[in-house]
């Protein structure tokens, strides 16, 4: 135990001893918990522009207009009773969408007719047709209920029932809130996968160098030691300051974290065994965080692959977690649910470590 505690302890003294090792298993992890969140600070997206075009200039449109007016995710840029004027303004991009008040939109409402009011909207940007939608449709339908309450005993009219969405886990329905929580494992998992690659890099440029049991359980317990505090920073302080949904699951998220940076560490530790320098590991860092980050499914549902690349992507033990954690820390699910990505993690852990020690104590150079 005592020689463990002395290989633990070096093993610190050797890292902070490398400013490049120590800025990136420790300080990185500071820094992308500020900065990374800075970018979706503004997770919705808000004063969209809109061209209204109003061919009946009634009361009703009049209300409708005031109503739209009063959503914060759009901002009438224009009113208009010419629907060219406003498509040419669509095409140039003065606007992302345009609102059509019909002229006879208040005699069918009177008479309970089928037609109504028309919405059209670019598709340049899917999350700002969302909000144009969702802030337009809020509004019109609160103003068209209260004009019909007036012709209730003579028209049958009445609005589409609503449906009200009700994310799993991002309640507001934040980019930040979706983003930041699937990224952070991935924080984790690159920084633990390129200091450990330079750390062990560094040691084997001693030719000499074949670490004892003693010395590789130090070097582990160190680099679990850091990650796990990494973790917890991560899932509880900077979700917290961020306002990100957390703590949905916090004794499955306490048992998980080891379980997955051990598999990230002893896949690193037989990773590392190939690097003939330290700086090799930034050309891993490279071409693989984009790559990891793609095929975690969270940016593209892994139903919409083909199915090599689903196979693929399972197998990774970076997707595993990263979906392992958004089920534990967002979605609050039990711990029993992600028994199988543990058992797999585990697994995958263990025969990475018996490689990895093979290679680094028997294996020629």
């Amino acid at each position: 135990m005592k020689a463990l505690f002395r290989h633990y302890i070096q093993t610190f003294k050797d890292i902070v001893k490398h400013s490049s090792i120590f800025t990136t298993l420790v300080l990185s992890v500071f820094l992308y918990s500020f900065f990374y969140p800075i970018a979706y600070q503004a997770e919705h997206a808000d004063s969209l522009p809109i061209i209204v075009v109003d061919e009946e200039q009634s009361i009703l449109t009049n209300t409708i207009i005031g109503a739209v007016a009063n959503s914060p995710n759009v901002e009438i840029r224009a009113v208009t009773g010419n629907f060219a004027e406003a498509e040419n303004m669509l095409r140039s991009q003065q606007a992302d969408g345009i609102l059509l008040l019909p002229s006879n939109l208040s005699n069918s409402i009177r008479r309970g007719e089928t037609g109504g009011i028309g919405l059209y909207l670019s598709a340049a940007n899917f999350l700002k047709t969302q909000k144009i939608g969702l802030g337009l449709a809020s509004s019109m339908e609160n103003a068209l209920v209260e004009y019909a309450e007036k012709f209730q005993n003579i028209s049958d009219f009445s609005p589409a029932l609503s449906i009200h969405k009700i994310p799993l886990f991002n309640p507001l329905s934040g980019y930040g809130s979706y983003i930041f929580p699937a990224v952070a494992p991935l924080i984790i998992h690159q920084t633990i996968l390129l200091g450990l690659c330079m750390l062990i890099a560094t040691y084997r440029q001693n030719t000499t160098w074949r670490p004892s049991y003693t010395q590789l359980a130090g070097i582990f317990l160190c680099i679990l030691t850091i990650g796990t505090l990494g973790c917890f920073y991560l899932f509880g302080f900077t979700f917290w300051l961020n306002d990100y949904p957390r703590g949905g699951n916090f004794w499955g998220m306490f048992i998980a974290v080891p379980i997955f940076l051990s598999c990230i560490i002893a896949m690193t530790l037989y990773l590392a065994t190939f690097l003939d320098l330290p700086e090799r590991a930034g050309h891993v860092i490279v071409f693989s965080s984009i790559p990891l980050f793609l095929l975690s499914g969270t940016a593209w549902p892994h139903a919409a692959m083909p199915e090599w690349m689903q196979i693929l992507a399972q197998a990774l033990p970076s997707t595993q977690g990263i979906q392992m954690f958004l089920q534990l820390n967002q979605m609050g699910v039990p711990t029993v649910i992600v028994i199988p990505k543990l058992l797999y993690l585990t697994s995958i852990g263990l025969i990475f470590l018996c490689l990895a020690v093979w290679r680094l104590k028997f294996a020629k150079r």
